[in-house]
């Protein structure tokens, strides 16, 4: 795997990734960026939702459940001293759909967090990372 990232602004960076999506990460105006895109620090916590949420639709979707949507809202909370790593990092998934097993959902979220998401594996290294969940009847 490999990305490409090639300065377009003053701290704006274009990133190219191996499977050819292109995309913009800047600063913050206060830091000289022009807020062309999100910052680094934004995009780890992406990734995150983004690993640990196809973790849970494939769960899902192999115990058959009827999943109409799923949204993960992610709070963080970063040092106070550079480098403003995070420290803590809260994960909620809002899983709507028909007649959804709660025990169902209970174990695709936490076979994501606490076993397959990559993402989540290398963050925990260094990171407290709390998860929890709430079903929507459709």
């Amino acid at each position: 795997m490999k990305a490409t990232l090639r300065k377009t602004g003053k701290i704006a960076f274009e990133a190219t990734t191996d499977s050819g999506h292109v995309f913009t990460i800047d600063g913050s105006p206060d830091h000289g960026g022009a807020n062309a895109g999100p910052r680094p620090m934004e995009l780890v916590l992406c990734a995150l939702g983004g690993c640990s949420g196809i973790d849970v639709a494939l769960i899902l979707e192999k115990s058959r459940q009827s999943v109409s949507g799923c949204t993960i809202d992610i709070d963080a909370q970063r040092a106070d001293t550079v480098p403003a790593v995070f420290t803590d990092i809260h994960v909620h998934y809002t899983v709507s759909g028909k007649d959804l097993d709660e025990k169902k959902v209970a174990r695709a979220v936490s076979l994501s967090m606490e076993k397959y998401c990559s993402v989540t594996k290398m963050l925990e290294q260094s990171v407290n990372i709390t998860h929890d969940f709430s079903i929507v009847a459709d």
